[in-house]
């Protein structure tokens, strides 16, 4: 059953405390430029220069606006900006405060680094075994051999070819969703199904919530479709109805975006109960839900879909990435009914259609039941995964799931994330901080630790021995002003 910590864990070392900081910026304005595009010129140089730290409280509109002689409403379109621009989060009933940036340092130990180089724990993957070799190997020796002018000559319809999406509604169903071919478009993957949806309904400007620990994906749509991304509290079936219900009541939030089976970084899954009270709240005040399903598939207990409680509002995205072959970027966006002809539009400017091929490996694999048998393998392997997570880390792990292909775990009081990211990457593994994943505060920070990959058993338990053994070590010289 999945594992959460009820006390935060420390901040880390130069971050912010939270608490307001007494910040009187003394403004510049350039010839013809307006006091709000000033004020938040100097909010982001400011943070950029380490004036502003991490998780400090920025002062309330009102009183900013009085110290520095300018109209509330100047004080709150900066602030909006800054959001806008990833720099602060505001908080419902908590205030603004100043985001944690992800370092260009962070990114490369993420997304960048060499497997040969090291174990790279890094980044979300599926299961890659003997089974998937074969399976692989096997359904390209049939198209070798086929007659495949039906998909491979073809780039209409732009939502998908109909046997592509007969198939797709096949997958659906197990995981809650009936859906009509005229609803199912074929994407690239779950991510370009979740910029779809988000480019259906979201203006720059609108405010989208989310999980306060959340895929960093959808913290970087928020930059490039400008709009402000909040995140809410949650536990461990993910986002608070009361927060979420707040968040309406205090603004008119477009859109809530939320992982609800097996979340990244944290693997919470909402239950039966909370993702009927958070579709209750979205019909209440007419917000959009877009599910993120690409985890859904792995869980073989039967869970309901959001989208399917609130049809004109809800979006469902999954793909076969993390749950079939990490390789088969094929995902299925499901959209209200009336949002067809937009979404279908937006995919034809932004990559014409989805791969035609691989949502032929994608459907062959559903009606041969390839699918099926290599969703087991990745259920099988993580849980054997898992359980080598909790004899080598138990005392570590934060939050977890025993189908879950990543683990968050507690940062030691002694360390700093950066600090054990470091040196785990010195003993060559590669992890990854809380930075890319925050969208809100009062989340307590962590390290993610990712369990898929192309990886012995062995070589797993040797990279989880050396994660366990750095923790319970004192952090070198150079982080020894953590200690205090």
């Amino acid at each position: 059953m999945l594992r959460q910590v009820d006390a935060p864990a420390a901040a880390p070392a130069g971050a912010g405390t939270g608490k307001s900081v007494d910040w009187r910026p003394r403004l510049t304005k350039a010839k013809g430029q307006t006091k709000h595009a000033a004020l938040t010129e100097r909010i982001i140089a400011d943070i950029d220069s380490g004036v502003l730290k991490p998780m400090d409280r920025m002062p309330t509109h009102r009183d900013l606006a009085r110290d520095l002689g300018l109209s509330v409403q100047t004080v709150s379109l900066s602030y909006r900006e800054a959001e806008r621009l990833g720099y602060l989060s505001g908080e419902i009933g908590r205030g603004t405060f100043v985001r944690a940036r992800v370092t260009e340092r962070a990114g490369r130990l993420m997304l960048d680094r060499n497997p040969d180089e090291a174990v790279d724990l890094s980044i979300v993957r599926g299961v890659y075994t003997k089974a998937h070799e074969q399976a692989s190997r096997a359904v390209l020796a049939a198209l070798a051999g086929a007659d495949n002018d039906a998909f491979l000559s073809s780039c209409r319809p732009i939502a998908g070819l109909d046997p592509h999406r007969e198939a797709a509604r096949a997958w659906l169903a197990p995981l809650g969703v009936e859906a009509g071919i005229e609803r199912i478009l074929v994407t690239n993957g779950a991510a370009h199904g979740l910029f779809l949806a988000l480019s259906c309904i979201v203006r720059a400007g609108d405010v989208v919530l989310t999980e306060n620990l959340t895929d960093h994906g959808v913290i970087g749509l928020a930059n490039v479709l400008g709009f402000s991304l909040k995140g809410l509290p949650t536990d461990e079936e993910g986002v608070l109805p009361e927060a979420f219900e707040a968040a309406c009541l205090a603004g008119s939030p477009r859109a809530l975006v939320l992982i609800p089976t097996l979340n990244n970084p944290t693997s919470h899954v909402a239950g039966a109960v909370r993702r009927e009270a958070l579709a209750a709240i979205a019909r209440r005040y007419g917000v959009f839900v877009i599910e993120d399903e690409v985890y859904k598939p792995l869980v073989d207990t039967p869970l309901p879909a959001i989208s399917q409680m609130v049809p004109d509002l809800g979006f469902f995205v999954t793909s076969f990435t993390k749950a079939v072959l990490t390789g088969l970027r094929v995902g299925y966006l499901v959209v209200p009914p009336h949002y067809f002809i937009r979404a279908a539009s937006i995919l034809r400017v932004t990559s014409w259609s989805g791969s035609y091929l691989l949502a032929e490996i994608a459907a062959r694999w559903i009606e041969d039941g390839t699918a099926q048998r290599l969703l087991a393998v990745q259920r099988e392997e993580a849980q054997a995964r898992q359980a080598l997570v909790a004899r080598l880390l138990g005392p570590h792990v934060a939050s977890t799931h025993p189908l879950s292909l990543c683990a968050w775990l507690n940062v030691p009081p002694h360390w700093t994330e950066d600090g054990l990211v470091r040196s785990l990457a010195e003993r060559r593994v590669a992890v990854t901080p809380s930075d890319p994943f925050i969208a809100g505060s009062n989340h307590g920070g962590g390290i993610r630790i990712c369990l898929g990959g192309h990886f012995s058993p062995a070589t797993l338990a040797q990279a989880l021995t050396t994660v366990r053994q750095t923790f319970e070590q004192l952090p070198p010289v150079f982080d020894i002003g953590a200690i205090g």
